[in-house]
């Protein structure tokens, strides 16, 4: 029975990984949809639209995922879409910023509270924590593009305001209204990063707990469950030791 109930953990995991896979195409592809509706259905000439397929494809959507997001935005699909903040605070007084993107406000408005409700948190009025972030622009590579002082560099060049290098890779930050520029002045230099999007960078945070990260992660996990939100930020900071307990 050991084996079997193994096997079965397993399966079931990989049953989460999957729907957990096929939410984020989900708000990846309608992101896509959007931003074609908005502008430009060419990506060249939509920064926008640009960013939003380079984020899909770092997250392995596939071509004809993103040509079918495209194409649906010119059938006059995704117009009705409205882009939402909402802001509240988690366990131990995190903050948490929640991106939506609905057609239908109210439901989404009321599930997000719920949410907040249920797992230990509060929906604030707009503003609220808003204040702890920087709307900034954040364009990530791998180590293996060069050492800290060759990409420093080149970010610098690029119009870049700051790097973050580790063993794990580096992330290189602007002002979000640059992010275009200087993502596609990084690429003439360093190549095809691993991701570029617009977040929100913590200005002040707050160190968690094993049992304050849980209950966290139990709340992030049930608004990104949520079909209408797009991301979920917290302002969280954690031991590596807490991390991997997790």
């Amino acid at each position: 029975m050991a084996g079997h109930s193994k096997w079965a953990n397993i399966q079931h995991r990989k049953g989460r990984q999957d729907a957990a896979r096929s939410k984020l195409f989900s708000k990846l592809s309608k992101e896509i949809t959007v931003a074609a509706k908005m502008g430009d259905p060419d990506p060249e000439k939509n920064p926008r639209l640009r960013m939003a397929v380079k984020e899909a494809k770092s997250s392995s959507v596939p071509k004809d995922v993103i040509d079918r997001a495209i194409k649906k935005s010119q059938a006059g699909d995704g117009d009705d879409y409205e882009e939402i903040r909402y802001e509240g605070y988690g366990p131990n007084g995190v903050a948490v910023i929640v991106e939506a993107m609905t057609d239908n406000r109210n439901r989404t408005a009321s599930t997000v509270r719920s949410t907040f409700s249920k797992n230990g948190g509060n929906l604030g009025e707009t503003g609220s924590v808003g204040f702890m972030f920087e709307r900034k622009g954040e364009v990530v590579y791998p180590a293996s593009v060069g050492d800290a002082d060759d990409v420093m560099m080149a970010a610098i060049e690029a119009g870049a305001e700051d790097v973050e290098s580790s063993e794990d890779g580096h992330v290189i930050y602007c002002l979000d209204t640059d992010l275009n520029e200087v993502s596609t002045a990084l690429e003439a230099q360093l190549g095809e990063s691993e991701s570029t999007k617009l977040i929100w960078k913590p200005t002040t945070t707050t160190e968690m707990d094993l049992e304050g990260m849980q209950k966290l992660m139990k709340l992030i996990d049930a608004l990104e469950d949520d079909d209408d939100v797009q991301r979920v930020t917290a302002n969280f900071e954690a031991s590596d030791e807490v991390m991997e307990q997790l």
